[in-house]
């Protein structure tokens, strides 16, 4: 009876290993994939993504790339690395990713909407690029973000309305782009100075709305 036990125990844990093993192997073929696919967008004259080899398991080993315990990417920083070309709508595939930073480079094309399925993103810094387009609606999804830097890019249209329902912003810039229509003043917009929206010709903010007349005094 007890050997019966002892194989059924020795069964179960092998079963978890390989469960484990699999689900590891599964988020990493696949970020490794998404990854892979930007790389494939990007000119890199200063080989910063050299080690970002697809023949390997899972992309924990590459430069810029950090992993958590289950293999699954959390950060992907490439800030100030002499990149240029496109993003890719294959990042919205990470969802584990935390952080997104690929400042100061000359990333064109537009913001991908798939970014918007990066639910646990606190911090997308885009700032610095020749990025174009709107600004996607999408990101309202990411109601974890604590920083969004998207300043000195060339984007237009009006800024989405869902932004303003990420009540965990701490950090928002917006400035030196081509936004046009007035800032929302409600929800979390309503903590950020003129400062996060400068440098947009067209950008206005709203009227301030009328001030209530104090109330008469008392008479005695």
């Amino acid at each position: 009876m007890d050997r019966i036990i002892s194989l059924f125990s020795s069964s179960a844990l092998l079963l978890f290993i390989l469960v484990v093993q699999n689900t590891s192997s599964v988020y990493g073929n696949a970020e490794g994939d998404a990854l892979y696919a930007l790389k494939k967008q990007l000119k890199d004259p200063n080989n910063v993504l050299q080690s970002w080899d697809p023949t390997l398991v899972n992309p924990c080993t590459w430069y810029h790339v950090t992993c958590n315990n289950y293999n699954s990417v959390t950060r992907v920083e490439l800030g100030n690395a002499g990149l240029s070309g496109q993003l890719v709508s294959q990042l919205g595939q990470l969802s584990n990713l935390q952080y997104l930073e690929m400042y100061g480079n000359n990333i064109t094309g537009i913001i991908p909407n798939a970014i918007g399925n990066l639910t646990n993103l606190v911090s997308l810094d885009l700032y610095l690029n020749r990025l174009h387009g709107r600004i996607p609606t999408a990101l309202g999804n990411l109601q974890k973000l604590r920083y969004l830097r998207l300043n000195n890019n060339i984007l237009t249209g009006t800024i989405p309305f869902p932004l303003t329902t990420i009540t965990t912003l701490q950090v928002l810039d917006l400035s030196s782009n081509r936004l046009r229509g007035y800032v929302p003043r409600n929800g979390s917009f309503a903590f950020f100075t003129p400062r996060s929206f400068a440098n947009n010709p067209n950008l206005e903010f709203p009227p301030d709305a009328p001030v209530a007349p104090a109330p008469a005094p008392l008479s005695s």
